[in-house]
């Protein structure tokens, strides 16, 4: 099982132009802070108020967590976004427990909290003034641009904890944009919106992610992302190249097969594992650095407030003991 185990309420449907064709599946969580293993990555502990994205990225990583709820890896991910409604509620008795030692969450690591979906459902104007009231270091990664909605709440958060913010822009090039992912905001969008939150204070950078060998590699699409990255303020610019672990492989190489088929011989010599080699991911990092350097460097920001030690006197308690979670 997955580590949330989900309660379906619901399906609902929505006869509106940005919802057409797709399906919210409510449910109710029995936990929203998730444990990360290991230590491969710079934080433990995630927030994921949705699963499946409308985003329609063809490579999307997160894919393959549809299929743990027997749903298919391809269109259902898309189309059948499961809806967390308790999430800002539940946070809030997470928050509160003598268990939790206030560390840092980071969200829109599985998939986005600033989808299509969250312009109706709003959880993360809930779950942001939790982390706030509890002083909780947090950061978002997004391809979202609707996270300029909560801008009044990120600077509220940021004058008591650690916040900070990274958008996902692989490419600035419109025909591998549109192809790759559909389903997000025009990638100029997203820099506008890199620049707005750094003006605002909120210390944010860019991911060049992933980069996709053949489509958005070349030199001049590169430069083009990092400088307007660095244009805008970004406080870090860091490359990832395409990795395609299994399932996500099998949803790629089709969508490869049908939009760019001179290539998939190239990725099927190239991704013998779900890595590519580590030779290529260090050409690449070199190639984005030495762009960064050329377009004058970024400029790294320090938070607007020290990092807070969580106090429980300070923190909201609740009158009561958390409910058992039902299911409704």
């Amino acid at each position: 099982m997955p580590p949330e185990q989900l309660f379906e309420l619901r399906r609902r449907t929505f006869d509106t132009p940005e919802f057409r064709g797709m399906e919210f599946i409510e449910a109710e969580a029995k936990s929203i802070i998730n444990h990360v293993p290991g230590n491969f990555l710079p934080f433990k502990w995630t927030i994921n108020p949705y699963r499946g994205c409308s985003h329609s990225c063809s490579y999307c990583f997160a894919r393959v967590t549809h299929t743990y709820l027997d749903m298919n890896a391809g269109r259902d991910f898309e189309t059948k976004i499961v809806v967390k409604v308790n999430a800002p509620e539940l946070l809030r008795r997470q928050l509160a427990s003598k268990k939790w030692k206030g560390e840092h969450i980071a969200m829109g690591t599985g998939t986005d909290p600033y989808q299509r979906a969250e312009g109706r459902y709003q959880l993360m104007r809930g779950i942001l003034p939790a982390l706030t009231d509890y002083r909780n270091p947090f950061s978002i990664l997004t391809k979202g641009t609707l996270i300029l909605r909560d801008l009044d709440l990120l600077k509220e958060a940021a004058q008591v904890t650690e916040v900070s913010a990274a958008f996902s822009i692989g490419t600035l090039d419109e025909d591998a944009w549109h192809t790759s992912e559909p389903g997000t905001p025009h990638p100029k969008k997203r820099i506008e919106a890199v620049a707005k939150l750094n003006e605002a204070g909120i210390p944010t950078g860019v991911m060049v992610a992933p980069v996709l060998p053949g489509i958005t590699d070349d030199q001049k699409k590169i430069r083009a992302v990092v400088r307007a990255a660095v244009d805008a303020g970004a406080t870090h610019v860091s490359p990832i190249l395409l990795h395609l672990r299994p399932v996500v492989r099998e949803e790629y190489m089709a969508w490869l097969k049908e939009t760019y088929p001179d290539l998939v011989p190239r990725y099927e010599e190239m991704y013998p594992k779900a890595y590519a080699p580590p030779a290529d991911r260090k050409e690449l990092a070199q190639r984005v650095g030495d762009e960064v350097r050329r377009a004058g460097g970024v400029k790294p920001r320090a938070p607007l407030a020290p990092r807070f030690r969580r106090e429980k006197a300070d923190a909201p308690k609740p009158d009561d003991k958390p409910e058992q979670l039902r299911l409704l």
